[in-house]
């Protein structure tokens, strides 16, 4: 169990539109200029945008794996430890945070696969 870094970077790269912003301690990354998610190299650790329902079950089902980050806008964000989750559980979790922040025209040309 655990995904590598590298892994979860393939995982964003692998969604359309998706753009990095490289800041001094994290990569954030957007889709057409709604932030969708962030990455921590030193904690290994990412922020995903998710709804506030599945914020809540997320961490009160597994607070070792996903901890709150924040809310806004009627979002939930939830931090990641990446050494306590497997890839297809974060794969699901990187494209619903992509999903909710991309335009549906965009959305529907790129399902989940």
């Amino acid at each position: 169990m655990g995904v590598p870094s590298g892994q979860f970077l393939r995982m964003v790269d692998s969604l359309a539109e998706v753009e990095s912003d490289e800041v001094r301690d994290y990569t954030a990354f957007s889709v057409r200029g709604k932030r969708f998610g962030y990455y921590w190299p030193r904690t290994r650790t990412v922020g995903l945008k998710q709804t506030l329902s599945e914020q809540i079950a997320l961490v009160a089902e597994r607070p070792d794996v996903f901890e709150v980050q924040f809310t806004a806008g009627g979002f939930g964000w939830v931090v990641v430890h990446l050494p306590k989750i497997d890839a297809d559980e974060l794969t699901e979790l990187v494209y619903e945070a992509w999903r909710l922040s991309a335009p549906e025209p965009l959305v529907e040309q790129h399902p989940i696969r």
